[in-house]
């Protein structure tokens, strides 16, 4: 039998064709626009979503046999608002996870409200891109349309939907919406009574793995697959890839590059940072899992080489960072270009390049560019071990992970052994292993990774070199603290 996984991302939907072995038979991508409307805010027409599906699947399974697609599973960018009014019909766009529009709800619902009390109710505290400011956001500047809610979903989930009529979600993507009791796995009458959201408004739960239904004739149709195909809840992004890289059961961890960047780990209790400065989420796994996130990472890359380079070809411009200048960069880079979360939870924060000098070059920036997105996911990893978490080693994926130089950063700023999957194909195979889960070919989302996933090659810290990246990270460490207080004034 055959699988589909989809990856719903921020700048393209990455469909995948797979067997029941775990080979990759075919993959399609279809870009759709993202929309900045002000500064600061990021939106998407979830139609485009659809019609990204709709176009990739027939595409997809050219040349293959229909018939024996047996099932379904996404991975989807996560925190997304896609409200629906009672004809099922999006009322605006929707407002994505990089959307810094936020920042009163936050600081309302971590000042007034209290983070004590929201992480009681959810195990975490408000961030910008989490769906519940959003939500108290519409309410309080587009009451017309929050008063015609009457579902509000998440991107993934809104696929789900058209794919199947049901009102779905899972525990891992509705973790980060800061509705959902992450430990009892339900919703929080409080957070809900706090947005001003019925609890009617919200999906119904699931396991990522659980089937919540079976494609409409429409959908059926539209795709050029069998009524019969079996479509499961999927997961976030972030756990999706996880489980894409066997990062399941306790003590696994993941780096994931992609528009974000993220820190997984995942355990098989549940538990909670202390100082929030982690997420507590549920996990596809039926767990949980720790997690930092970064609003820029791989996009930093892009950013720098695409909108101010004018290139492409991100190899070639790495080409001239050779292996002598690596921890000896006097450039180091803050990649805030969309504000952060994990672990400084600033809406304000910015980009910056500091210590530039007359012989500074142009391969000096971009080596910047891409330790600077290490040092900020090891300022996560630095919380994790506070936390007395041991993180021995780590699989890294994304397009980010595709280049052998910024692995190597990676290693050597963390001082680990870093294992590349054979299959990297991150929240889309993750969405597919999950859907054999729920089509029975496997008892356990652990048994299926045991089965699946295998190292394809890993990068070992050098000594030397992660003593300098040592004295490097310390120096980055002074930067943010330094500019937090101008940030603010150069809105």
């Amino acid at each position: 039998m055959l699988y589909i996984g989809i990856d719903l991302g921020t700048s393209a939907c990455k469909l995948l064709l797979v067997d029941g072995e775990g080979a990759v038979l075919n993959e399609v991508t279809k870009e759709y626009p993202l929309s900045f409307p002000q500064p600061g805010w990021s939106e998407q027409n979830p139609e485009d979503w659809w019609r990204a599906v709709v176009d990739g699947v027939p595409e997809l399974l050219r040349g293959f046999d229909a018939a024996q697609v047996a099932g379904i599973g996404a991975g989807g960018q996560m925190h997304g608002l896609v409200a629906l009014d009672g004809n099922d019909e999006v009322i605006r766009p929707a407002i994505l996870w990089n959307d810094g529009r936020t920042a009163a709800q936050v600081d309302y619902l971590n000042s007034e409200v209290g983070r004590d009390k929201l992480s009681a109710c959810t195990a975490n505290i408000a961030f910008a891109g989490f769906t519940a400011p959003k939500l108290l956001w519409m309410r309080e500047n587009e009451p017309e349309l929050f008063a015609r809610i009457r579902k509000i979903m998440l991107p993934k989930d809104y696929i789900n939907f058209k794919l199947t009529g049901v009102h779905c979600t899972d525990y891992s993507d509705a973790s980060g919406m800061l509705l959902l009791d992450v430990a009892r796995k339900c919703w929080s009458k409080e957070m809900c009574q706090i947005c001003g959201v019925a609890e009617e408004r919200l999906p119904r739960l699931y396991e990522s793995w659980e089937v919540v239904g079976t494609l409409k004739p429409d959908a059926a149709q539209s795709l050029g697959l069998p009524a019969t195909v079996k479509v499961c809840a999927g997961a976030g992004d972030n756990a999706a890839a996880a489980v894409g890289t066997g990062t399941v059961g306790a003590g696994g961890c993941n780096i994931s590059l992609g528009t974000s960047g993220t820190i997984f780990i995942s355990s098989d209790k549940f538990g909670v940072d202390p100082n929030n400065a982690l997420h507590a989420f549920a996990h596809a796994d039926g767990g949980w899992h720790l997690m930092g996130c970064m609003l820029s990472a791989a996009s930093c890359n892009q950013w720098w080489c695409g909108d101010i380079l004018g290139i492409k070809d991100y190899p070639a411009e790495q080409k001239a960072i050779t292996s002598d200048r690596l921890g000896r960069n006097p450039v180091f880079f803050l990649p805030y270009l969309m504000g952060e979360r994990s672990p400084i939870n600033d809406t304000d924060a910015r980009g910056a390049f500091v210590g530039m000098r007359m012989d500074t070059s142009r391969a000096d920036l971009t080596q910047a560019v891409l330790e600077g997105v290490a040092f900020a996911i090891r300022d996560s990893f630095e919380v994790a071990k506070s936390l007395g978490i041991a993180i021995p080693r780590s699989m890294i994926c994304g397009g980010g992970a595709k280049s052998l130089l910024w692995r190597t950063i990676f290693a050597n700023v963390l001082g680990i052994p870093l294992d590349l999957p054979q299959t990297e194909q991150g929240p889309g195979y993750g969405g597919a292993v999950l859907t054999m889960v729920g089509c029975g070919v496997f008892e356990s989302v652990q048994s299926a990774c045991d089965a699946l996933v295998r190292v394809a090659g890993t990068v070992e810290p050098d000594p030397e070199l992660t003593a300098r990246y040592e004295e490097r990270y310390r120096k980055f460490r002074a930067i943010y603290p330094a500019l937090k207080n101008v940030f603010p004034i150069l809105k």
